[in-house]
């Protein structure tokens, strides 16, 4: 799990390089390429990242409700006083 988002992403990468080199001789099959190429790295490359990068972490402290903006807006009030 830990390579397979990078070998995803290079492997759309190469495609996406490849259907633009491509592009005078064949170009249904470069539009492919490319279009396969950016369907990887959105949603299968970016998605495995994603899902490894954030585990162990809580959803809740990264999310905005009303007592994260309360204790955002504390904080910045506390900044002014001491100045």
């Amino acid at each position: 799990m830990k390579y397979s988002s990078g070998i995803v992403a290079l492997i759309s990468i190469g495609l996406i390089i490849y259907g633009f080199t491509l592009l005078e001789a064949n170009e249904l099959v470069a539009h492919k390429c490319i279009g396969f190429g950016t369907v990887g790295i959105f949603f299968i490359a970016m998605p495995l990242f994603l899902i490894r990068v954030s585990k162990g972490k809580k959803v809740k402290d990264y999310m905005l409700n009303e007592e994260n903006i309360r204790k955002m807006q504390g904080k910045h009030l506390e900044k002014t006083k001491d100045q």
